[in-house]
């Protein structure tokens, strides 16, 4: 009996041990250390960008109703997108497209309304366009929302004439033809706008091109787009062909003046271009595998970076991520041209997942604008008449707000693995950063669809801190949407799972959530 008793003590001191043993690991699996002494970088508000292209309602419908429209608009623009805008301080819009760009002819977008010529979008849909959204339009939006406008010029039907005469229309402040054009049009001052980008995706819809003939089309462009000091970005390849970055970067290093920004596009696909899955019915399945191929972007995007240190060590051309985000198959009876989807917890988790990556290469990254605005792929707002709906990416959006122009802190993260199937990813992906009144703020996505994890964030480098709050977004469903003329199922909520100790941030992370916790001195 002694040794019996014995040998039961004995195994349940092992089993406390093994017990023990176990949470302290799980604390030091999901440990993320930030160093807040470290900060040299600025994390760009361009990379909280937007595109605006026409295709489907994102223009018409979606942001322009024209001016006789019974919705209350300010010179067509609608009032309720304005407003819900202003919620997420939207940086920069990228405009008019996309493919749409390279058949766009910016003179038949000016004038009076009843003379511009129509346009069939022969790229979305086929349906004819009025012109009535034109380059004023656009750039009285941006006026009304607070943003920078990013104009994408015709390269691959276009002229040089067609864009150094467009950028002199709206920068110029000197005698010109184009000048008395824009003041006989209404606009007496030039609008000064910086970010221009040449061409569109020219390995395809763009024109097809090679990557040798557009860097020269490119070098040919740049050199008469004058007027205002425009920052002139390259059209980038597809996101594996990294032969087309090293072209036009080798090919554009003697003209130093010429380029400022290189584009670099990434789309999330479900399971790849013919298995978009469908935006609100999916199984776990589809969730894995979209956060599997949203977490490929980031070895893509280093590796073009990888180049872009090669070649500009100086640091000198920004990569501008204009496109991005989630692409599914549209909602039931709808236009398959009009690209329109419906936006669910699981969109907000993998802007969660981007953002943070921007934010992570914000040494090299200094825009990205994601596809799109308004009723388009993954968008921040969904229209239906008179109505509007703030999408789960939205609320992203209005969250990350507090890493606008915030100084990086970098970070490192040591997290168990998301299991399914026999596949395996990180659980947790985070970014930080420290604002001008010296608040930090960390935040944190949880991929897992189903389990939380126990999070312990080390905060090195700073004096005491304490935390002074915490907001979460997440739904009981990981389809959870939020749809027109219901209670809003998925936006910010307030988080207060977290505690500080010693400059020790614990967080109790919710199943497929996006957090964000503010720390102060």
């Amino acid at each position: 009996m002694k040794l019996a008793k014995r040998f039961s003590v004995a195994l349940a001191v092992m089993n406390a041990v093994l017990l023990f043993a176990a949470n302290d690991k799980q604390v030091q699996i999901n440990r993320i250390v930030v160093n807040a002494d470290l900060g040299r970088e600025t994390i760009s508000k361009y990379i909280y960008g937007h595109f605006a292209e026409h295709l489907g309602h994102c223009i018409y419908g979606g942001i322009y109703v024209g001016e006789d429209s019974p919705i209350p608009n300010t010179r067509g623009i609608r009032d309720d997108v304005v407003e819900a805008l202003k919620e997420i301080a939207p940086s920069v819009v990228r405009w008019p497209g996309g493919c749409f760009a390279d058949t766009y002819h910016w003179k038949d977008g000016i004038g009076p309304k009843d003379d511009r010529p129509s346009i069939v979008n022969v790229t979305w849909g086929g349906v004819t366009e009025d012109n009535s959204f034109g380059t004023h339009e656009f750039l009285d939006f941006c006026e009304l929302i607070g943003a920078e406008p990013y104009i994408c010029a015709n390269v691959g039907s276009g002229t040089v004439q067609e864009t150094a005469e467009w950028v002199e229309y709206v920068n110029s402040n000197a005698i010109s033809p184009m000048t008395e054009l824009r003041k006989k049009n209404g606009r007496e001052a030039p609008w000064h706008v910086k970010y221009w980008a040449v061409g569109n995706e020219s390995w395809g819809c763009g024109g097809n091109m090679t990557p040798d003939y557009y860097a020269d089309l490119f070098k040919r462009f740049s050199t008469y787009m004058h007027a205002g000091r425009p920052y002139r970005v390259a059209s980038g390849g597809t996101d594996p062909d990294f032969e087309w970055t090293e072209t036009v970067l080798q090919k554009t290093q003697k003209f130093r003046n010429l380029i400022q920004g290189y584009s670099f596009h990434y789309y999330t696909f479900c399971h790849g271009w013919n298995d978009k899955s469908a935006a609100t019915q999916f199984n776990e399945n589809d969730w894995f595998h979209t956060m599997k191929n949203t977490l490929v972007m980031e070895e893509r995007l280093e590796s073009h970076i990888a180049l872009m240190d090669e070649y500009d060590p100086e640091n000198r051309i920004g990569l501008i991520a204009d496109e991005w985000g989630n692409w599914f198959t549209v909602e039931p009876g709808t236009n398959p041209g009009f690209l329109y989807q419906q936006n669910t917890v699981r969109d907000a988790v993998t802007a969660a997942l981007y953002l943070n990556i921007f934010n992570n290469h914000a040494r090299r990254v200094k825009m990205a604008n994601i596809a799109q605005f308004v009723n388009v792929l993954q968008a921040m707002i969904l229209t239906k008449d008179d109505q509007i709906v703030k999408t789960p990416t939205f609320y992203v959006f209005k969250m990350y707000k507090v890493h606008h122009d915030a100084t990086l802190l970098p970070i490192d993260v040591t997290c168990e693995d998301y299991d399914f199937d026999g596949m395996t990813l990180p659980s947790i992906s985070a970014s930080a950063s420290r604002d001008k009144e010296g608040v930090i703020h960390v935040s944190l996505c949880n991929i897992d669809m189903h389990n939380s994890r126990s999070v312990e964030v080390d905060l090195r480098g700073t004096a005491k801190l304490s935390g002074s709050g915490g907001e979460i977004i997440t739904a009981p469903k990981e389809n959870d949407y939020n749809d027109f003329g219901k209670p809003e199922k998925v936006n910010i909520q307030k988080f207060s799972s977290f505690s500080v100790k010693n400059n020790i941030l614990k967080v109790n992370l919710p199943a497929k959530s996006v957090v964000t916790i503010a720390l102060k001195k």
